[in-house]
């Protein structure tokens, strides 16, 4: 009868999150999926999601319940992560250990998630650390690999590190992707990590973002961030090879960088890569389709880098979905990075086969939403009401999402009394429509009325139902998993 029970509970996990798949995206291809949103769609909707747009791989940022629970059982093959404020606790073996049996070995069942990866860590080394993670990330990797090992999923779980572009360049006296070398604080830790990752067989993950080489940098040539384009006005020529693009030139250093200290053929997988729609002036639709049919078409060819030609490069592409509450620190574009927006609705054609036929992708389905009303200035608002409103307007956008209203941004172009609306409602939204979250001293009201909002290309959004442990569909899912997990430990009891 046990037995019975648990086979009946393992076909209801894998039949209740079976779903179907859209045209297969280009070979190697995955997406990052953040949740840093006030309000975030069930996990079955985001499954579907991937599922429907060919998605084979997925990277997410923590092994967080809900989202694994979303993945069970869709065959997708996933790289969880350790954060880095745990660096230093599964440094210790004991915690390493307990953190596989938690993370890796609660879904690995007929049915569970198809874990590939587990990154230790994002961007440990970044230089804005200043180095707080550089003596425990290492330690990190060599504890998660071995506990991988000794559970038994060395061979096909591995252990790797996402590293910023930042950890390796060129000297100014010979700024080409020959001379790459790591960057001197962390040269030490990098040929450690490396070596480690060598023995393994794991690769080594970066994230490459050739928007950012625009960003603040009025001098850099346009077009070298793109791959349609021609060289920059002074082409980067290294031993005889033209670099046209700023992604081949960044790649080629790290494998540079990787060759100076014996390691030229470790495998890389690009962690992250994309283009913003929004936050600045260079990030807007046109440019992110530009660059994303540039990228998708090179990866379909399989055409790799000038000293990796025809490498078939794994890559995430960053990212799935717009975050409203990722820090805003490096930038306001950090929360439009999607090629969807927070809904699930795709903002520009893309051709995610690589095969130069864009279209748009499929939208996320079955997505529920708080009532269709807004908040909006006053019409009653005058002159004297200055002061107060300045006032609101900042704690509106000290608590929400006011990035699009920046300079050469979606929403710049608002007046004032514009600003202030789409200041109100973006709070009155990321705070579900509460009551109480439009009044700003009696500067705000509510409207149902979409003609009180309309502002030409800005998007007053009406926010999606959260989707919380309220949610049936995510609820139900996460109980399937903890439903599998006990029911092969039944079965592997009666055996």
């Amino acid at each position: 009868m046990a037995a019975a029970t648990a086979w009946r509970c393992v076909a209801a996990v894998v039949v209740g999150v079976v779903i179907m798949a859209a045209a297969a995206a280009v070979d190697g291809l995955g997406v990052n999926w953040g949740t840093m949103a006030t309000h975030r769609l069930p996990p079955k909707v985001m499954a579907r999601l991937l599922k429907d747009n060919g998605f084979k791989k997925v990277k997410i940022f923590d092994a967080d319940a809900t989202t694994m629970s979303g993945l069970a059982g869709t065959g997708i093959e996933t790289m969880i992560a350790v954060p880095n404020d745990m660096l230093a606790a599964v440094g210790d073996y004991g915690r390493a250990r307990e953190w596989v049996k938690e993370n890796v070995t609660r879904y690995s069942f007929d049915g569970g998630v198809d874990i590939r990866y587990v990154a230790v860590g994002n961007e440990p080394f970044l230089k804005a650390y200043n180095g707080e993670f550089d003596r425990v990330t290492v330690p990190a990797l060599r504890n998660i690999q071995r506990a991988l090992d000794e559970a038994g999923y060395g061979k096909t779980i591995k252990a790797t590190v996402p590293v910023n572009a930042d950890v390796y360049d060129s000297p100014a006296s010979n700024p080409v992707p020959s001379a790459g070398r790591f960057r001197d604080d962390v040269a030490g830790t990098m040929a450690d990590m490396v070596r480690f990752l060598n023995r393994s067989g794991a690769p080594l993950t970066v994230n490459i973002y050739p928007f950012l080489s625009l960003y603040g940098n009025d001098d850099f040539p346009l077009d070298y961030a793109f791959f349609d384009g021609g060289p920059p006005p002074r082409p980067v020529v290294d031993n005889g090879i033209n670099y046209t693009n700023v992604f081949d030139a960044n790649f080629d250093t790290l494998v540079s960088a990787l060759k100076r200290i014996g390691f030229g053929s470790l495998p890389i997988v690009i962690g992250e890569v994309g283009w913003p729609t929004d936050g600045d002036k260079h990030a807007t639709v046109p440019y992110a389709q530009r660059f994303y049919s540039g990228l998708l078409k090179r990866l379909a060819a399989r055409r790799g880098t000038p000293l990796r030609p025809r490498a078939r490069i794994e890559v995430y592409l960053f990212g799935l979905m717009d975050e409203d509450t990722k820090s805003v620190a490096p930038g306001n574009f950090e929360r439009h990075w999607g090629i969807f927006t927070f809904d699930g609705r795709p903002k520009f054609p893309l051709d995610l086969r690589g095969a130069g036929r864009p279209a748009m992708p499929v939208p996320a389905k079955g997505v529920r939403y708080l009532p269709r009303r807004w908040c909006v200035l006053n019409p009653n608002v005058t002159d004297d009401d200055a002061g107060r409103l300045a006032d609101n307007v900042g704690y509106a956008c000290s608590h929400s999402d006011c990035t699009a209203l920046g300079y050469g941004c979606s929403c710049g172009a608002l007046d004032a009394r514009g600003n202030a609306s789409y200041a109100f409602n973006v709070y009155y939204q990321a705070q579900g429509q509460a009551d109480a979250a439009c009044d700003f001293q009696g500067l705000a009201v509510v409207t149902e009325d979409d003609r009180d909002v309309a502002q030409g290309a800005c998007n007053f959004s009406v926010q999606v139902a959260a989707a919380t442990a309220t949610d049936a569909v995510a609820v139900a899912l996460a109980a399937a998993v903890a439903c599998a997990a006990a029911a092969v430990a039944a079965l592997l009891v009666l055996a």
